[in-house]
């Protein structure tokens, strides 16, 4: 009988963390594969509080992980904002906790992070640029990615990612799937759309199946790792590409290129991800990344 890898998900029932859990599922001859979930119940999923320091060092020595993949978190910048405490505790706190049971355990934890950790002045940004994030969830994120790697005796690996796109079960889930609600909308409605912000828009699907492949890589895995599609967008003009293959006006679309002043929440101009080093890894099949237009236009389709 083959040996399986043990893969341990947690916010396997999130945005992302939904198409992790579908790739490593779709090889059950390769993996057993445990999906943490805050809120979700059933369906192969396990509920558990990952602020219950007791609770998760038990269910993590009773599974034996030789991979942790720490997805959950609080992603939502405005989020944030509203609750700087239980954002601190969940985006920078529980992930130290988590690599120091790995540490104990032995096993690799994947702390998944944002391109939000920069203030988008300088890109694009390598691995070891200086990080200098502008708002609490950029904060939280960088504090958990040094929690992450100060773990003593953790085999911790980074992995940054910037705006992601995918399935969903609703467009909510993403700040680049709920555009298609502003372009669907053809009540007469007038949008202001950003303009300003370049974004690089990146596939769930396509990290999913990079996790895959970085448990099957044999080289040795940097602390932190890029992964990002090349091709810029802003808000706008994603807009107009969904407008396009949509088939519907964009007349109520307002392009903002002004920069944000005032109240709200800040966010960078550019904080663009060089994957160079990721590249040169050598990893099987590369990043894999779908083109944007592409694989909305198939999307759509289905």
């Amino acid at each position: 009988m083959a040996f399986k890898t043990n893969v341990l998900i947690t916010g396997a029932s999130g945005f992302l963390g939904s198409a992790v859990r579908k790739a490593f599922l779709a090889s059950p001859d390769t993996y057993n594969v445990l999906s943490l979930s805050y809120t979700q119940t059933g369906d192969g999923f396990t509920q558990l509080d990952l602020t219950d320091s007791a609770k998760v060092a038990q269910v993590f020595k009773d599974f034996k992980p030789q991979w942790i993949l720490h997805l959950a978190a609080e992603r939502r910048p405005d989020e944030a904002e509203k609750n700087p405490e239980g954002t601190r505790k969940l985006n920078a706190d529980v992930p130290g906790a988590l690599a120091s049971v790995a540490s104990e355990i032995g096993a690799t934890i994947v702390y998944v992070s944002t391109d939000y950790v920069f203030d988008g002045s300088a890109p694009p940004y390598i691995p070891s640029s200086p990080t200098n994030p502008l708002q609490t969830y950029g904060v939280t994120k960088r504090d958990g990615e040094i929690s992450v790697l100060a773990a003593d005796g953790a085999n911790a690996v980074v992995l940054r990612v910037p705006v992601l796109y995918g399935p969903a079960k609703s467009n909510s889930d993403s700040a680049v799937n709920i555009l298609l609600d502003v372009v669907n909308d053809q009540s007469g409605k007038i949008y202001k759309m950003d303009h300003w912000a370049t974004r690089f828009p990146t596939n769930t699907v396509d990290i999913a199946h990079f996790l895959v492949r970085l448990t099957h890589f044999n080289g040795q895995i940097p602390p932190i790792v890029h992964y990002s599609a090349g091709e810029p967008f802003t808000k706008y003009e994603m807009c107009l590409i969904f407008s396009k293959i949509l088939g519907l006006s964009h007349e109520h679309i307002v392009a903002d290129s002004a920069a944000p002043a005032g109240a709200g929440t800040s966010r960078p101009q550019n904080t663009q991800l060089a994957t160079t080093e990721t590249e040169a890894l050598g990893i099987e099949g590369g990043l894999g990344l779908s083109l944007f237009e592409e694989w909305w236009t198939q999307h759509l389709k289905q």
